[in-house]
């Protein structure tokens, strides 16, 4: 079983209370504070799992699901 997460968030605070939390249920979490980012650590750690916000700066949330769908 794939338990590696993929926590996409431009927010601080709730990215790193988010990834708190999943890491105290014994989920792997890579975090990225961007989308252009977030595509990157999706392509090298292939997680089972994506959390991405949608309002995002660079590129937003359906940006990036369009790029993975387009790959």
């Amino acid at each position: 079983m794939n338990k590696k997460i993929a926590l996409i968030e431009d927010n601080h605070e709730m990215r790193e209370n988010i990834q708190e939390i999943l890491e105290l249920a014994n989920y792997t979490v890579f975090a990225a504070e961007n989308g252009k980012k977030g595509v990157e650590l999706i392509k090298s750690e292939k997680p089972g799992l994506i959390l991405c916000d949608i309002m995002m700066p660079e590129l937003d949330g359906l940006g990036l699901l369009e790029l993975l769908r387009a790959n």
